[in-house]
């Protein structure tokens, strides 16, 4: 019997698909039966009030170097099975999908029809082996207001800077929803003193870029955290390149585009996405809203694709209160047509709450102690008139809007500013940062200059530099927020504490102690 103790110790796809014959497509596709193909688990993702998009993707060995994990060049048919329950006595919905060679024979079934906001559990089968059974939902109907949103997220995980224990502590709070927001994968090659051994090298082309999203998926936290809840993902630059800007790479790079292409696709291969997502060579629209009933919309940003090279060097790096191309009026970091968007959604938006979805520091940030200012020019401080457009429509249309945000490697909460150029200006939103998965290494609680940062930057009220998640839950009344720590990461299996509580009111853009 499957159940979600089982789930969570790792005690999957145990249970046996019942006996539907073999089909002939089947038959003659088959040349040496597949060993353990499902070594990458299962996802879901991309929850409607109807529907859900379930994933895998086959590998016998997750690791072989041309990134196909050791799959036969041919098309292997695929079974998947939906049902009520985690024993599949009440089977829903089931199906046939061919994974091909030129997807690395990734799976994404996209369903509809279904009821809204309902668990059920999913399953593959590819020859003779059964995958793990995964755990999904679909959101509440439109206009429900009585379902809470148990919602975590996360960001940046490295898998040479250790365990990824923040994916296996948040598996056990069994959320409904999973937020990634950026750098899923890191391009790098390897460190000098890794704590995991890293296979391939820095990731150039698509090979490569196939191999890193197998080797993260064969971790068991990973796939642990995948089959507890569906995931809405976005990426940041490691999913790329270290740094990039809209066309304009870290370093010189006339194959740049090229380089993106694969990136792009290997995400979409990897990932529980909608075909809406599917890339088209260097292009893939990822900005997009999840809806759960009537008490929040999920606005997922991009702040990569789109955005203006960096302010006044043309590098990502911290620039002076000299740099006035920051405030350039048409400067963006989202784009025109996406902050178009933004505002459509905030402005129709009908929930209690809006969150914000995206990847680097919203809030201004002083980074230089003492005398003297430094400001960040990848974040939105490098792209102020974006960031005034943004707070105007949230405070415009009248939204209760929290910012959800990675990036950082540390856990920040604060209050974002009207215009941070009045120092009597209101708070219109709250920012919530995520730390790093492991990005940075074990950390500390605090640091010497902690202290310093937050006194000259007031609107900061929060900071613990562990790594981990942050989890949340969103009723009408209010948005309780844990900030989560994991003690280290250079050692598997570390308990997990929390670091940071807060409250957030509908009306009162502020954090309250919990």
């Amino acid at each position: 019997m499957i159940t979600r103790r089982a789930l969570l110790a790792g005690g999957l796809g145990l249970a046996t698909f019942a006996a539907t014959g073999e089909s002939p497509v089947r038959a003659a596709a088959r040349r040496v039966p597949l060993t353990d193909p499902f070594q990458l688990g299962v996802a879901s993702g991309e929850p409607t009030h109807d529907g859900v998009v379930l994933w895998t993707r086959l590998a016998t060995d997750p690791l072989a170097p041309d990134g196909l994990g050791g799959m036969p060049d041919r098309r292997v048919p695929v079974q998947w099975q939906l049902a009520r329950d985690e024993n599949f006595r009440h089977v829903v919905r089931r199906g046939v999908q061919e994974a091909r060679p030129g997807a690395a024979h990734s799976v994404h079934v996209e369903l509809d029809g279904l009821d809204p906001g309902a668990e059920y559990f999913y399953r593959f089968r590819a020859d003779r082996e059964i995958s793990p059974v995964g755990r999904t939902r679909t959101t509440p109907a439109p206009g429900t207001r009585g379902t809470p949103l148990n919602l975590s997220f996360a960001s940046c995980a490295d898998y040479q800077s250790g365990w990824f224990t923040a994916y296996r502590r948040m598996a056990e709070d069994q959320p409904d929803l999973i937020a990634f927001l950026g750098d899923y994968v890191y391009e790098y090659g390897d460190y000098r003193h890794p704590v995991r051994d890293q296979a391939g090298g820095e990731c150039l082309d698509l090979a490569g870029y196939r191999l890193r999203h197998a080797q993260h998926k064969a971790d068991p936290d990973t796939r642990l955290a995948h089959a507890v809840a569906p995931w809405v993902v976005v990426w940041d630059d490691h999913d790329v390149e270290n740094a990039w800007a809209g066309e304009v790479p870290e370093q010189p790079d006339a194959s740049f585009l090229d380089r993106r292409a694969a990136a792009f696709r290997a995400y979409y291969e990897n990932m529980p996405l909608r075909r809406a997502q599917r890339p088209d060579g260097a292009a893939l629209r990822m900005y997009r809203s999840i809806r759960w009933g009537a008490v929040a919309n999920l606005h997922l940003l991009d702040t990569r694709q789109y955005r203006d090279v960096y302010a006044c060097t043309g590098k990502s790096g911290t620039v002076g209160p000299d740099c006035q191309e920051r405030f350039a009026p048409n400067r963006t970091i989202l784009g025109r047509e996406q902050e178009t968007w933004l505002d459509e959604r905030l402005r129709r938006s009908r929930a209690t709450w809006d969150l914000l979805g995206q990847q680097v520091f919203l809030m201004e940030m002083d980074w230089i102690n003492g005398e003297g200012k430094g400001y960040s020019n990848e974040g939105w401080d490098g792209y102020v008139a974006s960031r005034d457009r943004l707070t105007a429509a949230i405070e415009g249309h009248g939204r209760n809007a929290v910012v959800l945000t990675g990036d950082v490697h540390s856990h920040w909460a604060g209050e974002v500013k009207r215009d941070y150029r009045d120092p009597g200006s209101a708070s219109v939103a709250v920012e919530l940062v995520t730390t790093s998965v492991t990005s940075a290494g074990d950390g500390l609680d605090e640091y010497p200059n902690t202290g310093t940062l937050l006194a000259e930057n007031p609107h900061v009220r929060f900071f613990n530099g562990r790594r981990g998640y942050v989890r949340a839950r969103l009723t009408q009344q209010e948005m309780s927020v844990d900030f989560r720590s994991v003690s280290r990461v250079s050692e598997p299996g570390a308990p997990a504490y929390t670091s940071g509580s807060f409250v957030i009111e509908p009306g009162s853009p502020v954090l309250n102690l919990a």
